[in-house]
């Protein structure tokens, strides 16, 4: 006979029985799980914590009305949810998140939890599971096959929508500064290389475009995720599930989580294929491949601020160096572009883990969940600092980038439909031989009177679409 050692409980599994801390709500299934599973040192994520639990709820309010589960049970079952959903109790959540088992390992600590809460609520003993059972009462209808990703994917759905939001704040910021900078006219540069002028504003509204079709990715990564197996049980043929309660479920979740949700089509398909979460992954992968080039053009068109670019300047936010004084680097591009690359190498991971599926079940979805998670909450704290304490302070010297689009060859371009293409690049290399302007060169040769010369370098207009046809098309 085991002797139970003081503040302690012996609780039982398939496995054998275990000794749990008296006054524990976990059980022995979530502690047994803590011993395999020492893997990142991390609590599971509060986001999925509050998912899984809004599930039990929807499952107890449901199995009570198709009669599975008693009045009494029930009222004790949501109670206890209710607890967890007002954020008591995480603590007792102590499964490492990413662990073998397809994630049975979680599941089993929330209804170990949720079950000796609605014992205590009913006024027994924890570990007590003749009152209410984790299994029998808690899971009743379950299975961690449709559990786990119906509650992951309520997790994440949540997570985008606070990206969303915040991506919003940095298009409208870019829009702003699009706005401030409309009329600062600069030289656009291809493969680094002086092109032919474009305004500054242009560059920012060109960042804000491509963040605006990266919102309406996420709207789709969201109705993605929004079909959820729940309902499925083991396999998605929904084997230990009453047919009432199947139809029922997720209606139920819906309303509880305020989501919409959708029930698969299929179950089974449901089961088997992650590929939502895949599609999600390549949206934050798209999302941050975005982001982080819009850093580099940050951190290129500030660099200097004496021997670079240096065409804007960017808010000074902390010393650059611990031995050369006076020296402030672009550090918030910087934790933008090293967010990009942990995205981007967090969808590799993800790719992986999909592919690796096999038959009726995809055992790996903590790894999915943890590196999505990763991505989403990374990505939010990236793109809020980016705006906050870059975007928003940035400055421009715009007779300084003036100068520099009148000292270029870049605007000989606007000339070769006049001169010809030979002769505007006899003129660029004189120019850059001499460094003498471009608009002498033309007037010291005789190739076009002023006034035309200047209706056709006029710097704004060679920003504007359509002008330089309609100036062609007056001097034929």
């Amino acid at each position: 006979m085991m002797i139970v050692k003081k503040g302690f409980r012996v609780e039982y599994d398939s496995i054998g029985e275990l000794e749990v801390e008296k006054e524990a709500y976990y059980g022995v299934n979530a502690l047994r799980a803590n011993h395999n599973f020492q893997i990142t040192g991390y609590k599971m994520d509060k986001g999925l914590i509050k998912a899984i639990v809004e599930v039990k709820k929807a499952c107890a309010l449901t199995n009570n009305e198709v009669d599975l589960l008693s009045d009494k049970k029930m009222e004790a079952i949501v109670a206890a949810c209710d607890k967890i959903l007002a954020g008591d109790y995480m603590d007792q959540f102590i499964t490492d998140p990413i662990q073998g088992g397809a994630g049975t390992s979680f599941n089993m600590n929330a209804n170990e939890v949720i079950a000796n809460l609605a014992i205590e609520y009913l006024g027994g003993e924890l570990g007590d599971y003749s009152i209410i059972h984790p299994n029998d009462d808690v899971n009743c209808g379950q299975s961690t096959n449709d559990v786990i990703p119906s509650a992951g994917k309520i997790a994440l759905i949540r997570y985008f929508l606070e990206l969303y939001e915040e991506t919003c704040f940095l298009v409208d910021s870019l829009i702003y500064k699009s706005k401030e900078f409309d009329d600062y006219i600069k030289m656009g540069r291809t493969q680094l290389q002086d092109a032919i002028p474009i305004r500054l504003g242009q560059e920012f509204e060109a960042y804000a475009t491509v963040l605006t079709r990266d919102l309406k990715r996420f709207n789709a990564a969201i109705d993605s995720l929004s079909s959820i197996n729940l309902g499925g049980t083991a396999i998605g043929t929904g084997l230990n599930a009453n047919v009432t309660y199947v139809k029922n479920i997720v209606p139920k979740l819906s309303e509880i989580t305020g989501l919409d949700l959708k029930q698969n089509e299929n179950l089974i398909d449901g089961t088997q294929n992650l590929d939502s979460f895949l599609f999600a992954s390549s949206v934050l992968k798209t999302f941050a491949a975005s982001l982080s080039k819009i850093s580099n053009d940050l951190r290129l068109l500030s660099s200097g601020p004496k021997a670079g670019i240096s065409e804007i300047q960017l808010p000074a936010k902390q010393a650059g160096s611990s031995i050369m004084p006076g020296k402030v680097n672009p550090v918030i591009p910087e934790v933008v572009n090293q967010v990009a690359f942990s995205v981007i190498g967090n969808d590799t991971t993800i790719s992986m883990a999909v592919e690796s599926g096999q038959l009726e079940l995809n055992a790996f979805e903590p790894i999915i969940f943890y590196k999505l998670f990763e991505s989403l909450k990374t990505l939010q704290g990236a793109i809020h600092t980016l705006r906050v304490n870059c975007i928003d302070g940035i400055t421009a010297d715009k007779k300084k980038l003036e100068q520099k689009v009148e000292n270029s060859i870049g605007i000989i371009t606007a000339l070769a439909p006049y001169i010809g293409y030979q002769k505007s690049s006899q003129i660029a290399k004189k120019s850059l031989k001499t460094n003498i302007p471009i608009r002498k060169l033309v007037l010291e040769e005789g190739l076009m009177n002023e006034d035309h010369l200047d209706r056709i370098l006029d710097l704004y207009k060679m920003t504007v679409p359509g002008i330089v046809a309609e100036e062609l098309t007056e001097g034929a």
